[in-house]
């Protein structure tokens, strides 16, 4: 029993001594971790600045009635399309065509006693130049005769009124656009203090409005004063489609909003369809309008720490190694390299939590998407 358990320790013994033999063996023949890379490759890109944005109408107005009176007519269904110089509201004529002819009719009395009165002052002037009459007599007839005048023009400025109100009681639309819900039906009385009849809204073409801040205002800004950059603003509808005609930028703010520190650029869209509207929110892509040539890397090849961004680079020994590098836009899944790398270097993209710089790896190509 002894030997027994004198031989068990030593059979222990000579196990690990056996186990240590096998380690170092182990060490030495473990391959190199295999990582995925892509090549960083210049090729042509559209560099896409997207911004959220509201559409605005270029013109609404509130149809209102300057003159009281029923509403006789409406010429249009709610919710259509209307033309320009359109007839959308009469209100009765009667009352003011009635008025047009009392004020005509003063007008013509008016120039009757202007007339009298000229031929009174020619008169007097004859008798005075024969001192038949004392000149104050003259004086009293130049006077009557301005008075006559100015009477005169005062029915005349009567009878321009009445005009200009007769002419409100047909309500036409300034603009052509859509037209809303009429707020009154035919028979209503309506007047200056009814409120508005119905809201019209110009939609071709029509407005986007973008809050612009820091990189994007510079963006924004070149687009607007180089022409020859040939930067253009393209719209994505809320299910993900791009309208295919570009759009003008047509405004920007002259000053930096002092409380969300944007600025608001508007462009312009054709909007013949009617497919936006104002309220809707969209996104813009502000683009150039032809591609230029730029060095791109995959986004996953890039990490982050606090001295900024960099990429582990696989060199000609198959070593990792630290490259700091330069960004510039985002295109499709790829990142534009501004500076820290060259073209044919190749980045990893896959095993980058298993590699430290320095290590030799065993890379081999990485299906990034990209053709």
């Amino acid at each position: 029993m002894l030997r027994r358990i004198i031989g068990i320790p030593v059979i222990l013994a000579v196990m690990a001594l056996a186990g240590c033999d096998e380690s170092p063996g182990d060490a030495a023949t473990a391959p190199p971790p295999g990582v995925g890379v892509a090549p960083a490759v210049r090729r042509d890109v559209t560099p896409t600045l997207e911004l959220v944005a509201r559409v605005e109408a270029i013109n609404a107005v509130d149809l209102e009635a300057r003159v009281k009176g029923f509403l006789v007519q409406r010429d249009f269904v709610e919710g259509a399309a209307v033309e320009a110089d359109q007839l959308l509201f009469q209100i009765e004529r009667e009352p003011y065509e009635i008025a047009v002819a009392a004020r005509t009719a003063d007008v013509e009395r008016m120039a009757a006693t202007l007339l009298n009165a000229q031929q009174q002052r020619e008169r007097m002037a004859e008798l005075v130049r024969r001192n038949a009459q004392p000149q104050a007599r003259l004086d009293e007839a130049t006077a009557a005769e301005d008075e006559a005048r100015a009477a005169r023009d005062a029915a005349v400025a009567a009878l321009r009124q009445a005009e200009l109100e007769l002419g409100y009681t047909e309500i036409h639309a300034p603009f052509a656009g859509r037209i809303g819900r009429a707020a009154f039906a035919r028979g209503a009385v309506v007047g200056p203090n009814s409120g508005p009849l119905a809201r019209l809204v110009q939609l071709d073409p029509i407005f986007v409005a973008m809050p612009v801040t820091d990189r994007a205002l510079l963006a924004v800004r070149r687009a607007q004063d180089e022409p020859e950059s040939h930067y253009q603003p393209f719209l994505r509808l809320a299910d993900g489609s791009v309208l295919d005609e570009p759009g003008t930028f047509a405004f920007y703010d002259p000053q930096v909003s002092p409380t969300t520190s944007t600025i608001t650029v508007r462009a312009s869209f054709a909007n013949g369809d009617g497919l936006l509207l104002p309220g809707q929110f969209v996104t813009v892509l502000i683009r150039t309008a032809e591609p230029t040539q730029a060095l791109v890397i995959p986004q996953v090849a890039v990490q982050q720490d606090q001295a900024g961004t960099f990429v582990l680079v696989v060199d000609s020994e198959n070593r990792v190694r630290e490259a700091r590098v330069a960004l510039g836009d985002r295109v499709d899944t790829g990142w534009i390299v501004e500076g820290g790398l060259e073209e044919g270097q190749t980045v990893i993209v896959e095993g980058l939590q298993k590699v430290r710089q320095g290590m030799v790896v065993a890379p081999s190509a990485a299906d990034t998407g990209e053709g």
